[in-house]
């Protein structure tokens, strides 16, 4: 089996991503990042999600995003916002995508994998930008002249196999797979025993996305 690491938040997204890579024939190297994050229940999430959905191995890397802060999720003096707004919103956490790739990649070459698999999405997102193809596409140029790996001919693939779905289509994909939704979450401010506020944005469009499916919300909400 061809190796793959793939990016394990414990959300919904991620979950389905990592079913995808098996179904695809991968032996899947889970990674998920401690950042300063408000809450430690997606990390518990992630590992349920890795045990469960066949991972080979379940890594936590610390990285403290906090100390740089701007941005809702490592700041707990910015608000996270429970209305829709205009532009990107202070949820989003600078430059965290491409600091995880990054990592990624270096377990990746340690692994002698040649893809990584990451589960950002264009269509039913909060409009940051690092969930973009474009993006996608230029960090696996990067990739392939950052690493021997590349430089050597072994080609390095970024895999974002959601980034064009809805997340009701999102949601379908990982049924037909088996994903459980019920084990992951995604709420911005969820409590320690991971129950969901119900109103932030990450709520919201992954609310929408259960209802647009015709599939039952398994989410437990907070109250």
């Amino acid at each position: 089996m061809n190796k793959a690491v793939i990016l394990l938040s414990g959300g919904l997204d991620s979950a389905t991503v990592l079913a995808i890579a098996r179904a695809a024939g991968f032996e899947c190297y889970a990674l998920s990042f401690d950042y300063g994050q408000r809450h430690a229940a997606e990390l518990h999430a992630a590992h349920e999600v890795a045990m469960r959905g066949g991972a080979a191995a379940h890594r936590v890397i610390k990285l403290d995003l906090g100390a740089i802060g701007g941005s809702a999720l490592t700041d707990a003096s910015i608000d996270v916002p429970e209305l829709p707004g205009e532009g990107i919103p202070v949820t989003y956490v600078p430059a965290r995508n491409t600091v995880f790739l990054s990592v990624a990649l270096g377990w990746a070459e340690v692994l002698e994998a040649q893809d990584i698999f990451v589960g950002v999405n264009a269509v039913d997102y909060s409009g940051y930008p690092d969930c973009r193809p474009a993006f996608v596409e230029s960090f696996e140029r990067l990739a392939n002249v950052a690493t021997k790996a590349g430089v050597e001919g072994r080609r390095i693939h970024v895999h974002a196999p959601l980034i064009e779905d809805t997340k009701a289509e999102i949601i379908r994909r990982g049924m037909a797979l088996g994903v459980d939704y019920a084990q992951t979450v995604s709420c911005y401010q969820a409590d320690d025993a991971g129950r969901a506020c119900g109103r932030c944005d990450a709520c919201r469009l992954r609310a929408a996305g259960f209802d647009d499916a015709g599939v039952p919300d398994p989410t437990r909400y907070q109250g």
